[in-house]
């Protein structure tokens, strides 16, 4: 069994105004992340938020949604909502950001396919070469993961670490997130160039 974190609850500071919440290609961007998890062979799905728009948008396909009331200690806050919050059973935790427009179920899939395979590592997907999301964490660091502060998330677990897969993903497009109103605007010029 996976346990799914949706991390929703951040402040959208270098956009300068809820991000989860824009249009993208005639959806919330965090709707889109949603639709492509529930579609996944993920078994649980949790989504933290802290806006409310955010959690009627999770309500509409019935999932676990739990507020982050401390947000703004940073994202380990919503690593560990999810954690607590998870099935007592469940062998991995796999945490998506809500921000990634090009996410799709099969690259799910295909991260889970590998852990599946190795329970006991760390599963991350290489987006052309570069290191993104969803990451799952076997269950056996749970503990570790609680006891995170601040805004690093589970990087300080990563590094060095020697028990890690990946999963190699030529279209660096499906793991960019969207952080600022340029990168966004830019993105919505894309979809009228037929993306």
């Amino acid at each position: 069994m996976i346990s799914g974190v949706i991390m929703a609850s951040g402040f959208s500071k270098r956009m300068g105004r809820e991000k989860l919440t824009l249009d993208v290609f005639g959806l919330p961007l965090v709707e889109r992340v949603i639709k492509e998890v529930v579609k996944s062979n993920i078994d649980e799905i949790i989504v933290i938020y802290r806006n409310e728009e955010v959690k009627n948008i999770a309500k509409k396909y019935n999932l676990k949604t739990y507020k982050n009331n401390k947000a703004y200690l940073g994202q380990s806050e919503s690593i560990k909502l999810g954690v607590n919050n998870a099935d007592p059973n469940t062998e991995g935790f796999a945490f998506f950001v809500a921000d990634q427009p090009f996410i799709t179920y099969e690259i799910i899939n295909r991260v889970i396919k590998v852990f599946n395979n190795n329970k006991s590592h760390i599963v991350i997907p290489m987006y052309n070469g570069k290191k993104g999301n969803p990451v799952i964490f076997p269950s056996l660091y749970r503990s570790k993961l609680k006891s995170l502060k601040g805004d690093t998330g589970g990087r300080k677990l990563i590094k060095n670490n020697k028990n890690i897969s990946y999963v190699n993903i030529k279209n660096k497009l499906k793991g960019i997130d969207i952080d600022t109103l340029k990168e966004y605007e830019t993105l919505t010029k894309e979809e009228n160039n037929g993306i």
